[in-house]
């Protein structure tokens, strides 16, 4: 039997150099089969509101086109963001209950797998040394 559900990963072995937000926490869009904006997408597992943050992948051998992801967060209320570090908009972040879950794509007639990622819990990435 294929897996089911999406197949949950350790962020670490993800983001091995870490994982930058930039941008805001926005809601995810629910949309009707007729194109028309039905207010905010629900966690189908859970029933909580679903959220969207941009993300950077840290490493530098991250393919181009691949450096930036998006991660959702199932969520009660709206996740808060972690400060600015130094004054940049980039901010250190780490998620907790991360899962992927791969799928086709299309780009350019050529299909290709691509992985959405969810996760339960956005936090501030702890101080590394060296830091303030």
């Amino acid at each position: 039997m294929a897996i089911q559900t999406s197949i949950p990963v350790n962020f670490d072995a993800y983001f091995p150099r870490g994982a930058f937000m930039v941008g805001e926490v926005e809601p995810v869009a629910k949309w009707s089969d007729d194109g028309q904006r039905q207010g905010q997408d629900l966690d189908k597992r859970t029933g909580h509101p679903l959220w969207q943050v941009r993300i950077i992948d840290a490493d530098p051998d991250a393919k181009k086109g691949q450096g930036e992801v998006t991660v959702k967060i199932a969520s009660i209320t709206e996740p808060t963001a972690p400060p600015e570090t130094q004054g940049l908009p980039f901010r250190p972040v780490v998620f907790d209950g991360l899962s992927v879950t791969p799928y086709v794509k299309e780009t350019g007639g050529r299909p290709r797998v691509a992985y959405s990622l969810r996760a339960t819990e956005m936090k501030p990435a702890p101080k590394t040394r060296g830091g303030e």
